[in-house]
């Protein structure tokens, strides 16, 4: 007997056919970009020339990134906070009883330890800040200077370049959403937060105005915003953190080939960081410490290191979030050769 409630089949049309073709060729272009990887994973910059990426821990949250093409050895470089001169000011419980460098306090001037960061930085392309406090920003006037970088940062940041004379033509001002193409390398700038310190008191609203002149004392060099920054080099997708802390709805859908994550103790203070970071950021496959360390005391001694009592529990809360995400604990000025690391 024949079903009075199923619906006759009707021959497909010509239009209808060309519809569907249509639809899965969408569909399997959607399907490859998805295995292929998020669309954060390609930049202009990808030519099909083979690239070495290497990452490099100065400390505090500083990071040089080279990238290297073959067979001409072109390479880029690209300095997050560099900051080397690690300088004994504030927090006095932090100095090594064994540094015999000169103490400062907020109302002093800091001067870059030049014989120290010529010896470790050559080259420079682009300089990035995340923001403006000493172990972030003191050393990039000096290193613009002497390399020709371009500095990308917020207001303040770029007026205390100003004031150390770095030319305009070396200065890009960003307020957090721009997407720039540059030479070989791509910078996605984005809205951040600064650490939750003092039990969640801190708070710092000061900026620095463009009128400002040197030497400046510690205590002007000020926040001003936060940033981090999404950086794709070399067939990289690097994330950059400059703080513990960050906005949900500005990393979510980011998918980071490396993520360089504030690991120190005021991270805690942060409703489930850990996890929530993770989940945002799609599970990256690697994840390296950074702003970790005692900044405050020379490189080499017992006290500079990374502290294992901040980042090895961190480095547990990530492997309890994202079981298969590979997590990097730096050394101070070792070379990381991110073509080496086993990957999911």
């Amino acid at each position: 007997m024949c079903n009075p409630y199923r619906k006759q089949i009707q021959p497909i049309s010509s239009r209808q056919k060309d519809k569907i073709v249509s639809i899965l060729i969408l569909l399997g272009i959607t399907l490859a970009l998805g295995c292929s990887g998020s669309t954060e994973d390609r930049t202009r910059t990808d030519t099909g020339i083979p690239q070495k990426t290497t990452l490099r821990y100065f400390g505090a949250a500083g990071w040089e990134i080279l990238s290297t093409s073959s067979p001409d050895g072109d390479s880029i470089v690209v300095l997050v906070d560099p900051y080397l001169t690690r300088a004994k000011y504030a927090s006095p419980e932090t100095w090594d009883p064994n540094d015999s460098r000169p103490t400062y306090s907020r109302d002093d001037t800091i001067f870059s330890d030049v014989d120290l960061i010529d010896s470790e930085i050559a080259k420079a392309d682009y300089i990035l800040i995340h923001h403006a406090h000493p172990d972030h920003i003191m050393d990039a006037p000096y290193i613009a200077k002497k390399t020709g970088a371009v500095v990308i940062g917020h207001e303040t940041a770029i007026n205390i370049m100003r004031a150390y004379d770095v030319p305009d033509s070396q200065l890009i001002t960003v307020r957090g959403g721009e997407d720039y193409q540059f030479n070989k390398m791509s910078v996605r700038v984005i809205p951040s937060l600064h650490s939750p310190l003092g039990d969640k008191r801190y708070y710092q609203s000061g900026t620095v105005d463009k009128e400002v002149s040197r030497p400046l004392k510690i205590s002007q060099l000020v926040e001003g915003g936060s940033l981090m920054f999404l950086v794709r080099i070399g067939g990289e997708v690097i994330l950059t953190m400059g703080s513990m802390n960050f906005i949900e709805r500005e990393i979510e859908g980011l998918r980071p080939t490396i993520a360089l994550v504030g690991a120190a103790p005021s991270h805690l203070e942060i409703q489930n960081y850990t996890m929530r970071l993770m989940e945002g950021l799609g599970f990256p496959p690697v994840v390296i410490v950074t702003h970790a360390d005692n900044y405050r005391t020379p490189y080499g001694t017992p006290m500079a290191k990374v502290r294992e009592d901040w980042a090895l529990p961190f480095v547990d809360e990530v492997r309890q979030a994202s079981p298969a995400t590979v997590v990097i604990v730096p050394e101070h000025l070792k070379v990381i050769d991110l073509s080496s690391i086993e990957r999911f």
